[in-house]
């Protein structure tokens, strides 16, 4: 593959202001661990009666790891250094870093809030990562390995803000890009690094697709910060998605999101539930309520969808039991 350089989007800043660029995305694409690329993609006909439109999905659960976030994390492994690296977590960055750690002979330390997904924390230490509950919430979790980072030398992975992230983020909208043809694309956002990567590539090899960031009514933080400019913390998060639950916006990946979302939408917690359902029932796949939130928002839009083709990642499946029950029921 060989792409024009866009102009100048540079993907995301990382620290140092080092721009995250189109080419080093290209290699990215080829050199993450096989596991994390390629993920199916594919026309979901049985979703086109529900909710009016043609929907892609990007199905990145079907992994070692049963979310996206192998791709970023492998990557950065892959670009540099030796030391122990740390990071905080609501539960799925934390297994990818563990596992690219693993695979890459990299001592890992991931800190995590006390009531995070045990599901996932569990798989975080089976991976061979140390992990440090903190009382409070993913931000307090961040505050506190940044802390232990500084004193013990440690390199500290920041979700959002580091340049790497993004870029094997980006990988997945080369795959989309490659094969479809897109009026706009669902994007999950949590941190920030998802769709700063995918609505950076896509800038580039598609610009007329529209790019919709998703978050949660629960945790509207981030959505504020983009329509307003203003990245002071918000207040606690109330949302069942926890892997998109960010009180304290990253004001680099902010600050990329204002130049590249088109638009950004909050779904309830019980349309993210129904598009959990949904996508069980219609088409057999399991998601966590993060990973339907890009479905949840295809429902909730309507209208302004009907005809038009878009995708969206399925971005985790790492789901609870009770949740995946009450989902069922939903």
């Amino acid at each position: 593959m060989c792409l024009r350089r866009p102009r100048d989007h540079g993907l995301q800043r990382g620290r140092g202001g080092r721009a995250v660029d189109l080419d080093r995305v290209e290699r990215a694409a080829t050199a993450i661990d096989p596991v994390f690329l390629r993920s199916p993609q594919f026309l979901a006909e049985e979703l086109r009666e529900p909710l009016g439109c043609d929907v892609v999905l990007k199905v990145e659960t079907a992994n070692p790891i049963r979310c996206f976030k192998g791709r970023g994390t492998d990557w950065l492994a892959r670009s540099g250094g030796d030391g122990p690296v740390a990071c905080a977590s609501a539960g799925n960055f934390g297994q990818g870093l563990a596992y690219a750690g693993r695979s890459n002979g990299r001592e890992v330390h991931v800190f995590v809030a006390a009531d995070a997904n045990l599901l996932k924390v569990e798989r975080i230490g089976a991976l061979g990562a140390t992990v440090t509950a903190v009382d409070g919430d993913f931000d307090d979790a961040r505050e506190a390995v940044a802390a232990a980072a500084t004193k013990r030398g440690w390199q500290l992975v920041v979700d959002g803000l580091d340049a790497e992230i993004a870029e094997g983020a980006a990988t997945m909208a080369v795959e989309l890009a490659a094969r479809e043809q897109l009026d706009a694309v669902l994007v999950p956002v949590g941190n920030g690094s998802l769709v700063c990567g995918v609505a950076g590539w896509l800038k580039h090899a598609s610009p007329d697709t529209e790019v919709i960031a998703v978050g949660p009514e629960g945790a509207p933080a981030m959505e504020r910060a983009w329509r307003t400019g203003d990245d002071s913390p918000g207040e606690p998060t109330t949302t069942i998605a926890d892997g998109l639950a960010s009180r304290v916006p990253v004001p680099e990946a902010l600050e990329l999101m204002r130049e590249l979302v088109d638009r950004f939408v909050l779904v309830s917690d019980d349309a993210m539930l129904r598009a959990v359902r949904l996508l069980y029932e219609r088409c057999g796949l399991i998601t966590e309520p993060s990973g339907a939130a890009g479905v949840a928002a295809a429902a909730e839009l309507g209208e302004e969808l009907r005809g038009r083709t878009v995708a969206t990642p399925l971005c985790g499946s790492n789901i609870t039991p009770a949740l995946l029950a009450r989902a069922l029921e939903a």
